[in-house]
């Protein structure tokens, strides 16, 4: 049950990790747009961007964010802020699910080296094997028997089943 449990949050990190991953495209494709809008100083420290501009690329930003982080960046008036405030966001989330990834590949590895090592110890070195399914010993010498062909005290004439007393029955 633990074992699924932290399979299940592996699949859920590696899924968010890749929607992170693939912000990066997305943040250089914002700043691309930005740049061909002629706004792309006012996502840099220090710019001299008029206010008209950084409205523009407030707007711009905006339209393209999260809805739960429109609310949490309400107050945020300097794109330059927003900017690097997102792009810190997205580094921290990545760290984030690699370290959960990580600790779930380490726990994966020690899960599966535990139960080799149980395997191991129910059957110490140098024990017999379990033995073949069909096959017998006698005598140290193993023999196969798939079927009784011809041998041994298996059905022949005379020896069949539901005939009652008074004929041979083996």
């Amino acid at each position: 049950m633990q074992a699924y449990a932290l399979s299940d949050v592996a699949h859920r990190c590696s899924t968010v990790l890749e929607a992170a991953e693939s912000l990066s495209p997305n943040m250089g494709n914002a700043e691309i747009h930005l740049d061909a809008k002629d706004l792309g100083d006012t996502i840099k420290e220090e710019n001299k961007a008029t206010s008209q501009n950084k409205a523009k690329a407030m707007i711009f930003l905006r339209h393209h964010l999260h809805e739960g982080l429109k609310i949490e960046y309400l107050t945020v008036k300097d794109p330059q802020v927003l900017w690097s405030n997102l792009k810190e966001r997205h580094n921290t989330v990545k760290r984030i699910l690699r370290n959960i990834l990580n600790l779930y590949l380490v726990s994966s590895v020690e899960q599966n080296n535990e139960l080799l090592m149980k395997n191991h110890e129910s059957r110490p070195t140098g024990s017999a094997p379990f033995p073949e399914a069909n096959a017998t010993s006698h005598n140290g010498k193993e023999k196969y028997h798939a079927n009784n062909s011809g041998r041994g005290r298996g059905r022949g004439y005379g020896h069949g089943r539901g005939r009652g007393r008074g004929y041979r029955y083996g």
